[in-house]
């Protein structure tokens, strides 16, 4: 799950990370009594990338236009994503902006220390001079200078950065986190070092480990939480017949799109995205997180299972599939359902799939899904209107 910015900065706070003097807007009104002095950012708090290109973030100089920014902030989707929290911050020059970030490397399985020169929107444009530090043995301040270093730093600044890579690293390692990033980290004049932008990814696994991070989402949490209700069995003859039932999220409704995600936000962002289109959904299911960068058993198992319980409805005319994985396994996750649809379609009906793919499938795959009552598209606004379009 993906915090929101202003919930990222709660956590940098308490590592003593820098962040601008901020405030919660829940509406607009609530800036009469902006307790920041002027002038400030206000920032949509949305889980998507493009705020500031999109609109949502804007500079104001006085209550007033503050006033009449936030109305139009909370009223601008972005990615089809409307804020219901906006972010009042204090203006900050930096006189440079680097990336940095902290995550768990897919091939040594190992955290890895990410840095650029070149942080805010030119860190997508230059992604190939990203430095990377691999944490091979115990943690040191060695990998932080080290990286600082790789970025092209020099002096003072060494320290600085370094300083702050290390209570990144710990922060990701004592909350079981999936990323810790800062884009950018801004530097003063002076050299001043400020976290201008985070973004945390958590580990849905590990939140029965941290309450307070289980506290701190619990008020985005809209997915319904359900426990203890009876999910259908099946009879799909595979091998993969370990039931799971207990761990995926379903709900019921009275359309006719079935939906297959893995992740509460990913969930939530598809279900919204459908009923915008005027589409109905049947049903939803949560897979839930797990650990992609190989392909698991429990994975295999989950993912099999949700394809059946999604698809065996009668009511159901559209199965939307919308599953991200870790670049490693996302063809052989791909592969999976190719086969397992293989298997329906020679056993009985099945209802017409729409495949959302982040990655391109080998020619064979492709070849594969070519010969079955599946759709597939890489953009997820074409996925969605394609299942709502075939459903009518």
């Amino acid at each position: 799950m993906d915090l929101l910015e202003y919930q990222a900065k709660a956590l940098f706070r308490e590592m003593n990370i820098p962040v601008l003097p901020s405030q919660r807007i829940d509406r607009a009104q609530d800036l009469k009594g902006l307790r920041i002095p002027y002038p400030v950012v206000l920032k949509s708090q949305v889980r998507s990338g493009g705020r500031g290109k999109a609109g949502g973030i804007r500079f104001v100089e006085n209550t007033i236009d503050a006033v009449a920014a936030a109305n139009a902030i909370f009223n601008l989707p972005i990615r089809d994503e409307y804020p219901q929290v906006l972010l009042a911050e204090g203006k900050y020059n930096a006189d440079q902006e680097f990336y940095l970030a902290v995550t768990l490397d897919p091939v040594s399985r190992r955290p890895i220390l990410l840095g650029s020169s070149k942080g805010g929107v030119e860190v997508e444009e230059s992604i190939s001079e990203v430095q990377k530090v691999v944490v091979e043995q115990q943690f040191s301040p060695f990998y932080a200078r080290h990286l600082s270093v790789k970025m092209g730093l020099q002096q003072d600044l060494i320290l600085a950065v370094s300083n702050i890579i290390e209570k990144m690293y710990h922060l990701f390692v004592q909350k079981d986190l999936d990323l810790v990033e800062i884009n950018p980290l801004g530097i003063s004049p002076s050299g001043e070092v400020m976290a201008l932008d985070g973004k945390v990814i958590l580990n849905d696994n590990a939140l029965g480990r941290h309450e307070d991070l289980a506290a701190l989402i619990q008020n985005h949490h809209l997915l319904p939480q359900v426990t203890g209700q009876d999910i259908p069995s099946f009879a799909f003859p595979c091998e993969f017949d370990r039931m799971l039932q207990p761990q995926l999220k379903w709900m019921e409704a009275e359309g006719n799109i079935g939906l297959l995600c893995n992740g509460v936000d990913l969930t939530m962002a598809t279900v919204d995205l459908i009923v915008q289109q005027k589409g109905k959904l049947a049903h939803f299911l949560d897979l839930q997180a797990e650990d992609y960068t190989e392909l698991t058993d429990n994975w295999r198992d989950r993912l099999y299972q949700g394809l059946e319980l999604v698809s065996q409805s009668k009511k159901v005319k559209v199965v939307l599939v919308n599953l991200l994985s870790h670049f490693v396994t996302a063809e052989k996750t791909v592969s999976e359902i190719a086969n397992y649809l293989t298997r329906k379609v020679q056993i009985g009906d099945v209802p017409q799939f729409v495949l959302r793919l982040t990655v391109n499938p080998s020619r064979e795959i492709q070849d594969q899904l070519t010969q079955l009552p599946v759709q597939v598209t890489e953009s997820l606004d074409e996925a969605v209107k394609l299942a709502v379009s075939l459903a009518k």
